[in-house]
């Protein structure tokens, strides 16, 4: 059942509707968000893979797990690609969705950023992705981390337009 709110009287109360309602959809969007941000934390600690032991496991070859998990990640990703893809699927805004293909160039930006990632996370002993999970889970010795993540985020998106890219 749809109800229709009366019209506000003036420009002044219409303004505020509008605000009122676009504050209510960012909101109730960042709900949203924030639920599935912590389903997928849950997912990524249940499996394991915020684990530092499984992780080492995979470094020295010693387990399949974490193989298994990226692998399946990878292969999910490359399915739902190509159905996006085949089917021509569009944005909730009608946009056609496609990914732009790769200019790798001397590849520059990938041996940099494989090192400055690789190296932040043998110092960290945590991949970047999980460092939310992490904390969540209740390793608060990633606070420092994840506030350092996110100021090199940030850092990179200030310094990208000057970049080699």
């Amino acid at each position: 059942m749809t109800t229709i709110s009366p019209a506000p009287p003036n420009a002044q109360q219409s303004a505020k509707h509008h605000t009122r309602n676009h504050s209510s959809m960012v909101h109730g969007d960042l709900a949203k968000y924030l639920a599935a941000g912590t389903a997928f934390g849950v997912v990524l600690v249940k499996s394991e893979v915020i684990s530092w032991y499984r992780i080492q496991e995979m470094f020295r070859f010693q387990s399949f797990h974490m193989y298994g998990v990226l692998g399946s990640a990878m292969f999910t990703a490359l399915i739902s690609l190509e159905i996006l893809k085949r089917s021509r699927a569009r944005t909730f805004s009608g946009e056609s969705i496609a990914i732009p293909p790769k200019e790798v160039g001397k590849g520059h930006r990938y041996w940099i950023g494989g090192i400055i990632f690789g190296v932040g996370w043998a110092l960290s002993g945590a991949c970047p992705g999980p460092l939310f999970a992490l904390v969540g889970a209740g390793a608060t010795v990633y606070i420092p981390v994840t506030i350092a993540a996110l100021i090199g985020t940030w850092t990179y998106g200030l310094l990208r337009p000057h970049l080699l890219h």
